[in-house]
């Protein structure tokens, strides 16, 4: 009697055992999310070829842009940043002040555990998790394809993700791949 309550207690607890609770991660084609520190833009102001250039959004967040000087980025969608541009060239310093942004590159992703090359690579738009492992020489033998840890850029912590065909990656994600127990 004690035998099989043994066995069962040792049954419930490894039952519980390797369950990561895990959601489904947007589907690619889901914007991300704003600017933020390590994203490339190029700026043309129109006849103004000393004020266009590309700039970086440093780490606090900023663009630092000749005559406006300190600019916040960090947050901000492409088009409510070249709105605010516009506004600041405008007030006193280029006459009706017309302007083009884009972005060259965004921050990197980074991917680790089971993959064959783990590291960083370069974020490109409506990339999925799956492209992602791809481009990283595929999963290892030991690879659970099922499931992603997933670190977003504005978090602190990693989220467990059920991956799916359709899984977004965002720009600043950190992508770790964990091993499958059986």
């Amino acid at each position: 009697m004690a035998k099989r309550s043994l066995v069962l207690v040792l049954s419930a607890l490894l039952a519980g055992c390797g369950v990561t609770p895990t959601t489904e991660l947007p589907p690619v084609g889901a914007a991300p999310q704003g600017l933020a520190a390590g994203d490339r833009l190029k700026l043309d102001v129109f006849r103004e070829k000393d004020l266009s250039g590309e700039y970086v959004v440093n780490d606090e967040g900023n663009l630092s842009l000749p005559l406006v000087g300190s600019v916040k980025a960090a947050g901000k969608t492409l088009p409510d940043l070249r709105k605010e541009l516009t506004v600041l060239l405008s007030e006193g310093y280029v006459r009706d002040a017309r302007i083009t942004l884009d972005v060259v590159s965004f921050r990197p992703i980074y991917i680790l555990g089971e993959v064959q090359k783990p590291g960083e690579y370069s974020f490109a738009e409506g990339m999925s998790v799956f492209a992602l492992v791809a481009k990283a020489g595929g999963f290892t033998y030991r690879a659970n394809q099922g499931v992603a840890h997933i670190r977003h850029s504005n978090e602190t912590s990693e989220q467990s993700y059920r991956l799916t065909s359709g899984a977004a990656v965002l720009p600043g994600d950190t992508i770790r791949i964990g091993p499958r127990y059986f």
